[in-house]
């Protein structure tokens, strides 16, 4: 929580400083690994979208950094088939919590003509779940059942090692990870690819997270920015 409110005051330094504030929208293409090494096998990609608003300091021609705060989607889909036949005697479900995250990326521009630069971005984010459904479809025998619950998430406190609030039901309320991405600005438009790579297990009952890398989130975003300042 400390880091997400860093963050957020370095942002709202940017209105201070000769700065680049942008709103932000895009695609998520979001899913949680399965297996110790990280893969998202028999996990199926979740689509669902960010929003937000973005800045930059303009600390030189090639060096920068970014920062902002998202509302930002995650989770997957997942599909369980009890036999050869997939329209009948399975259960399907959905995961779609979203998430207000702050960026802290480092930028590094190339310049390829007036106005025009490739850049590429890497740095760490926090996050902290605020909503979300989790859906459920099973089909047994043609008997249909269909379930939606809110997200329920933990109130650990993440400075500590116990897991206070924990259950089997609920997801942790804290999510840290790291970005990687690039993208080209146009000055009037920036488009960018981003990969944020969950470094938190998700499920509150799970404490170490450097045991293995299942159930952590990777999202795949491709969003377009509008400048609001030059």
């Amino acid at each position: 929580m400390k880091k997400l409110l860093i963050a957020v005051l370095c942002f709202s330094s940017l209105s201070k400083a000769k700065s680049q504030v942008y709103i932000q929208g895009g695609l998520n293409l979001a899913n949680i690994t399965k297996t110790s090494s990280g893969q998202t096998e028999q996990n199926n990609i979740l689509t669902t979208f960010n929003a937000g608003i973005s800045g930059r300091f303009n600390l030189s021609k090639t060096i920068d950094l970014e920062t902002g705060l998202l509302f930002t989607g995650k989770g997957a889909k997942a599909e369980t088939f009890f036999g050869t036949n997939t329209s009948d005697n399975y259960v399907k479900t959905k995961l779609n919590p979203f998430y207000l995250e702050v960026p802290l990326n480092l930028i590094l521009r190339i310049p390829l003509q007036k106005k025009t630069n490739l850049f590429f971005h890497a740095g760490p984010y926090a996050a902290m779940g605020i909503a979300g459904k989790a859906i459920s479809e099973s089909k047994i025998l043609g008997i249909i059942n269909n379930s939606e619950s809110n997200i329920r998430y933990s109130n650990d406190d993440p400075f500590t090692s116990r897991e206070e609030d924990a259950g089997y039901g609920k997801l942790k309320r804290f999510d840290l990870g790291l970005n990687l991405g690039g993208g080209f600005d146009f000055g009037k438009l920036i488009t960018k690819v981003n990969y944020g790579l969950g470094l938190t297990k998700i499920n509150s009952t799970e404490s170490n997270n450097g045991a293995d890398d299942k159930n952590k989130y990777r999202v795949l975003s491709i969003s377009l920015g509008l400048p609001l300042s030059k």
